[in-house]
């Protein structure tokens, strides 16, 4: 066993030494360092959540609702021997002379918090340090980018509301701030004794109430199983493990598109193993041959490849792992603003997760081709046609296959997501090898009225039919890979952006009272501005539908059960609203019903006919449902899931709110308006807007990272694709260049074929991501997106030039070589 390890360990050297195991161990690594890569850093999220779930909660236990939490429930927390703090946060905007920013607003009871810690500053990049106290009334804490926005120091006032506080320090770090909106606005903290002076606590504000709790482990599930039956729709209990998956929810969306990313450069990754492996395979068919006429056993000869691949194998992982090590820190770097705690340092098992995927690459791609050299001749040494081992080829790429989906599957760890993407890869594998085999059936027709290079680079190619046909296939997969990547991504943010007009609302104005409405608009005439369309709105909740009681547990979907707990926004009007359009029954405003957007009726399996009930402030409501509407929901316009036609909710409590456009040269005018009306809440969109598209770039570079990876294996499948037919094009030169040809008619001969295979290739692949692309922006972002029209001559042309220049650059060699060097070299 030690010589046959020492021998493996010679046979590994040189083969690397020769080229013949590069490829595959390039594409080994690339895949081991894009999965672990996103193993690392989603590992180093779990455990951080799990580790400071008490410190995001701000306690033990929270229990959060969008009402007032009934005093009797801090009178048994006192009761059971829990310490207990309030906290109420919502969003309003800020003011001073100068200027006026939306800020998330949280004020905080005496106590605060239970659990964690804050920090503050006593001015803008000075030192920070712990604090075990909250703002003293009448003053607030900015964080540092409210601080800025506003331009203010210590000792200076903002407005809020009805209030004018003063500003004692900039809040630098807070461990329940969480991941969600009221992490991504700058924050504002005050006193909770200050906030009924505020006026900004009135009917239709958003507050969110929460208790938080503290104690003895057995005093806090005690008191969670006893407060669980007491509490009304609206109101939930989160508890350490019940708060992991809401605040790990903020960072779904990427983690997922990390893992799409990682299973892209794995599949791709396999792609190119399993070429590299073929064509070690055919490499080494006639080395096994004589070391059978040697009296090496068919065994020793397995045990020895199988050897050399493991070790090949172990060294790729290791670099692999080492690559994602080191990746997953600049993916946290890039991602450091949504968490405010620094992520605990990187575990093992994304390290064994690294070591499988290589074993399994191993397994599933070379191992097959080894039983094939396993069960080569002794005859080939004097018939080199002779292989008796070709039935093992099917067999072996479904193994391999079998391998990959079970991978892909397994990192998913959704086996619907999976099962996606294992059906996608399948169906474009074969989708690519029609349509190339066609293709070739059609290029072998045209090649009698062809002349010169053309017809001797499609008579090698339709030589080669089934070679041709793989090599086709997986170029248009890497190609498919590198367009979608380069192109289509761009275009589909450019659709994105191209959705808002240049005067699209930037402005909306919330919880415009009744009696104020005429004042409001004279407002705006007076600032030479048109009026908006002021839209009532009423809190609500669904209660019943067609009679029976709405329960959260009538649905298994999340999404559905989130529905029925919240509160609705009920609108009325006698027409249908700008971004709305009908999509099921009619309008008629003549008629008392509500229309309900499409989505939502979906989803609670609401249908035209339907009967709703609501209960607004204590009331009950029922109507039919006349129509339902599909929302452009990215339009900036107001939009609401419930609109009623007249004579359904007009006797019921209701805010007003609108939006408008406000020019930049008039961005006095929102400071104006909350002077003038200090209830109202004045959302600047610009400001969000740009806080959600750093956000989104955040997220973009963080993926882009990881999709550098599937990229590089999408190149690495080109170049292992040419390479595939590289000793059978190397012979073919030899013969005629031995024959008298010369060298610039092998070079047309050789431009022609890589150009037709590129073409064939590039025309799939320009397919294939366009039919992507447009799945991706109709069914996932909702975009009307049309390609540019040149977009498929681009890709093609990219095509054709990335196929026939490594193609030439990889026979330059041997286009140099002597012909009897080549012929002795096979």
């Amino acid at each position: 066993m030690k010589s046959d390890l020492l021998l493996a360990a010679r046979m590994a050297l040189r083969d690397f030494r020769a080229g013949e195991l590069r490829v595959l161990g390039l594409a080994l690594v690339l895949a081991v360092a894009a999965l672990t890569s996103v193993s690392f850093f989603t590992d180093r999220v779990a455990r951080s959540v799990t580790k400071e779930a008490n410190q995001l909660l701000g306690g033990d236990l929270l229990v959060a609702g969008d009402r007032p939490l009934p005093a009797a429930l801090s009178a048994e927390a006192q009761t059971r021997g829990l310490r207990s703090v309030n906290t109420w946060t919502f969003t309003s905007m800020a003011s001073t002379a100068d200027g006026a920013q939306l800020v998330g607003v949280k004020a905080v009871s005496e106590g605060y918090p239970l659990r964690g810690r804050v920090r503050t500053a006593p001015a803008l990049n000075a030192p920070d340090a712990d604090i075990r106290a909250i703002p003293a009334p009448g003053t607030v804490w900015l964080d540092e980018r409210a601080t800025a926005a506003l331009g203010v120091r210590s000792g200076d006032t903002v407005n809020l509301g009805a209030l004018r506080l003063t500003v004692a320090a900039v809040l630098t770090f807070e461990s329940d701030r969480g991941a969600n909106f009221f992490a991504i606005v700058p924050r504002l903290m005050m006193n909770a004794a200050d906030l009924p002076a505020s006026g900004l606590m009135q009917e239709g504000s958003r507050i969110m109430y929460r208790l938080h709790l503290a104690g003895d482990d057995a005093a806090v599930r005690s008191y969670a199983a006893w407060v669980k039956p007491q509490l009304a729709r609206g109101q939930k209990v989160e508890s350490v493990e019940e708060a992991q998956p809401e605040v790990r929810g903020a960072l779904d969306r990427a983690q997922k598109f990390l893992r799409l990313a990682a299973m892209l450069a794995v599949v791709f990754a396999a792609v190119a193993v399993g070429l590299a492996a073929r064509r070690y395979m055919q490499r080494h068919l006639d080395g096994c041959a004589v070391m059978r006429c040697l009296g090496a056993t068919q065994a020793r000869l397995t045990r020895l490849f199988l050897i050399e691949f493991l070790l090949l194998g172990l060294l790729a992982c290791g670099i692999g792992c080492l690559a994602g090590y080191l990746t997953q820190f600049g993916v946290e770097a890039l991602l450091a603003g949504l968490w405010a705690a620094p992520l605990p340092p990187p575990g093992p098992l994304p390290l064994v997760y690294g070591y499988a995927v290589g074993m399994v690459l191993i397994l599933g791609f070379v191992w097959p081709q080894l039983l094939k050299l396993r069960r080569v001749s002794t005859l080939r040494v004097l018939r080199r046609d002779w292989d008796d081992a070709d039935v093992v080829s099917w067999g072996a790429y479904a193994f391999g296959l079998a391998c990959l989906s079970a991978l892909i599957v397994l990192m998913a760890g959704d086996l619907v997501l999976g099962a996606v993407v294992v059906g996608g890869f399948v169906a474009a594998c074969a989708l690519y090898a029609a349509a190339a085999w066609g293709a070739l059936a059609l290029v072998a027709r045209l090649r009698g009225g062809t002349a010169g290079g053309w017809r001797y680079g499609m008579a090698c190619l339709t030589r080669r039919r089934v070679a041709s046909t793989v090599q086709i296939a997986a170029l248009g997969l890497g190609l498919t890979a590198v367009l979608l990547l380069v192109i289509a991504r761009g275009d589909l943010l450019d659709a994105w952006r191209g959705r808002l007009p240049a005067d699209a609302p930037n402005r909306f104005i919330l919880n415009i009272q009744p009696d104020q409405r005429d004042a409001v608009r004279a407002l705006f005439a007076e600032a030479g501005l048109p009026a908006p369309e002021l839209l009532p709105m009423s809190r609500a909740r669904l209660t019943a539908i067609n009679g029976r009681a709405v329960s959260p547990d009538d649905y298994p979907e999340a999404r559905a059960r989130r529905l029925v707990e919240r509160e609705f926004n009920l609108s009325w009007s006698d027409h249908l609203q700008v971004g709305n359009r009908l999509s099921g029954g009619q309008w008629n405003a003549s008629v008392p019903s509500f229309s309900v957007e499409a989505g939502l009726a979906k989803t609670l399996g609401i249908r035209p006919g339907d009967r709703l009930r609501f209960e607004i402030a204590g009331q009950q409501v029922e109507s039919a449902v006349g129509s339902l509407r599909e929302l452009e929901w990215d339009s900036m316009n107001v939009n609401f899931f419930v609109v009623a036609t007249p004579g359904v909710l007009e006797d019921f409590p209701a805010s007003y709110i609108t939006s408008f456009h406000l020019p930049a040269d008039r961005a006095g005018f929102t400071n104006t308006l909350v002077a003038r009306f200090p209830n109202l809440t004045a959302v600047d969109v610009d400001a969000m807007v740009r806080q959600f598209r750093a956000l989104m770039d955040q997220l973009a570079a963080a993926v882009s990272v990881v999709f550098g990876f599937a990229l590089l294996a999408g190149v690495i499948v080109l170049f292992a694709a040419i390479e595939s037919t590289h000793d059978e094009r190397r012979f073919e030169l030899a013969v005629l260049r031995t024959l008298g040809a010369r060298d610039r008619q092998l070079r047309a001969s050789l431009a022609a074929e890589f150009a037709i295979l590129g073409a064939l290739a590039g025309g799939l692949a320009a397919i294939g991501a366009l039919v992507l692309t447009v799945l991706l922006a109709r069914q996932v972002f909702q975009l009307p997106y049309v390609p540019a029209a040149g977009l498929p001559l681009a890709a093609l042309a990219f095509s054709i030039l990335a196929v026939l220049a490594a193609g030439m650059t990889g026979l330059r060699g041997t286009l140099k070589a002597p012909a009897l060097a080549s012929l002795r070299a096979l």
